[in-house]
């Protein structure tokens, strides 16, 4: 063996398998590890002494809406900081790419607000990507509700047999650019009055690319169980693996469901494939949506484009200030806005944080001018607040759901693990430290206790900060990987 760039000696690997950690040495030559074990032996051109830390994959975000944050900040502080090397962009049913629509229709995300962040097509946003050398890795989903913009004059309604031929062609294109899936949004306006039929017929075009179906579920509340069923349907119809994002029960009339909603999907897995996702927070986050705003115990206004000051505010203390208005009355008269949501119970939290098959995903908005915390937050709040402080988890298995388990589920060969011949992505942080220092107050906090971050083989964060180094690459579909059944 040649003499490799970097050893990392000393640590404690915890390699991303879920297995036992053990005391290991890492070798990196370019973008590789090259050796794992005693390396007491070799030399490298440089040394970093791990001593009292854990070495561990990098953590992928599975579930992420960094689509645009990739190519205006590309240090991607919010994601290097925390141990994120690779993320999953174009979730619940919105991406830069495709988007052909001249205007933007009332229904769209704040992300398209830009339009020199708009794509035509799917090819296009990968040239970005690549051109704009972003610090981690990408992979890239195309999301339904932007196919509905392209393709139907009237979203209200469901797609017709031609429109749907044009979104699958569409898709058709940005699977042959690299895209990994589709994902969808049923939730949304825009697409609301989308069919399971509709879904289908157009995730189906990826059946022979065993392309990737994520779900922001129709309902995460009162009808949890039947819109798991219906994304489960819409998999089984397409014929391609379904997972289901940011999995919880919202509501107060709905806490205590994921006893009844994560032993569904375990029944679902035994003859499909399905997995999901989950983020550690009892409170959500999207757009301001009159609708909903009653469900929830408080709502927290992030941003609002028409009425600035009143972001990073209280929403019933906003109503007030208007002259007490209801709030829903007050959410009209303010929108377009984001907000965040407490609807949810700690209990069901923990319960599918700490269920075997769940991954880690963010969900964060970045561009919310007062972001949910979980866009800095996600990944050392698991790691420090629920598996050693409330020891719902081991640590490995804490780290397998960020790493070993996405890795698999999506297919992103050679990554997710700490083995020779792995890509270099690679976390190195104190585990009697590590924890999440982002708040509701105060959102925008890189994590305490992340030492050093490695991606492709060069360092992106270290001692709490950037390092400007960009090696972040676009993770292009890959054929002929095994997906979907990771242990």
């Amino acid at each position: 063996m040649s003499r490799p760039d970097l050893i990392l000696r000393g640590g404690a690997v915890i390699d991303g398998s879920g297995q036992p950690r053990r005391a290991a040495d890492v070798a990196v030559a370019g973008d590789r590890i090259v050796a794992v074990g005693d390396l007491g032996a070799m030399a490298a051109a440089g040394e970093v002494d791990c001593a009292g830390l854990v070495v561990a994959p990098g953590f992928i975000d599975v579930h992420t809406h960094d689509d645009r944050y990739l190519l205006e900040e590309p240090l991607v502080p919010a994601k290097a900081s925390q141990g994120v090397t690779t993320v999953v962009v174009g979730n619940c049913g919105s991406s830069l790419a495709p988007y052909t629509r001249p205007d933007l229709p009332k229904q769209a995300s704040a992300m398209l607000d830009d339009p020199r962040w708009r794509f035509p097509t799917a090819g296009q946003y990968f040239e970005a990507l690549d051109a704009g050398r972003p610090a981690i890795n990408a992979a890239v989903l195309v999301g339904h509700r932007s196919l509905r913009f392209n393709c139907m004059d009237d979203l209200e309604r469901p797609a017709s047999a031609a429109e749907i031929t044009l979104m699958r062609s569409q898709l058709r294109e940005a699977l042959d650019a690299g895209a990994i899936g589709i994902s969808t949004g049923l939730f949304y306006p825009g697409a609301q009055q989308a069919t399971k039929e509709e879904v289908a017929e157009i995730a189906s075009e990826m059946r022979a690319d065993d392309g990737i179906y994520t779900a922001h579920i129709r309902d995460e509340g009162d009808r949890l169980l039947e819109s798991i069923e219906e994304a489960a349907e819409i998999g089984r119809m397409a014929g391609v693996q379904v997972i289901l994002s940011h999995h919880k029960a919202a509501g107060r009339a709905n806490f205590g469901k994921t006893a009844q909603s994560l032993p569904l999907i375990e029944k679902l897995r035994r003859t499909q494939r399905i997995g999901f996702d989950v983020y550690p927070y009892v409170a959500s986050s999207t757009a301001l949506l009159p609708g909903i705003v009653d469900r929830a115990e408080r709502v927290h206004i992030t941003w609002c484009k028409g009425r600035p000051e009143f972001a990073n505010r209280d929403l019933d203390e906003v109503a007030r200030e208007l002259g007490g208005l209801s709030r829903a009355e007050t959410a009209r008269a303010v929108i377009p806005a984001g907000a965040i949501y407490f609807t949810m119970d700690e209990a069901d939290v923990t319960r599918v944080v700490s269920h075997p098959q769940s991954m880690i995903g963010s969900d964060g908005v970045p561009w919310d001018s007062f972001p949910h915390p979980r866009l800095w937050g996600t990944f050392p709040r698991v790691l420090g607040r629920y598996a050693r402080d409330q020891g719902l988890m081991s640590l490995e298995q804490a780290v397998h759901k960020m790493t070993g388990l996405p890795a698999a589920e999506f297919g992103f060969r050679d990554r997710g693990l700490v083995r020779e011949g792995a890509f270099a992505d690679l976390v190195l942080f104190d585990a009697g430290r590590i924890s999440d220092r982002a708040t509701f107050e105060t959102p925008k906090q890189p994590a305490a206790g992340i030492a050093r971050v490695l991606v492709n083989g060069e360092t992106v964060w270290q001692d709490g900060a950037s390092t400007g180094a960009r090696p972040g690459r676009a993770l292009r579909r890959q054929t002929g990987t095994t997906r979907g059944r990771a242990g």
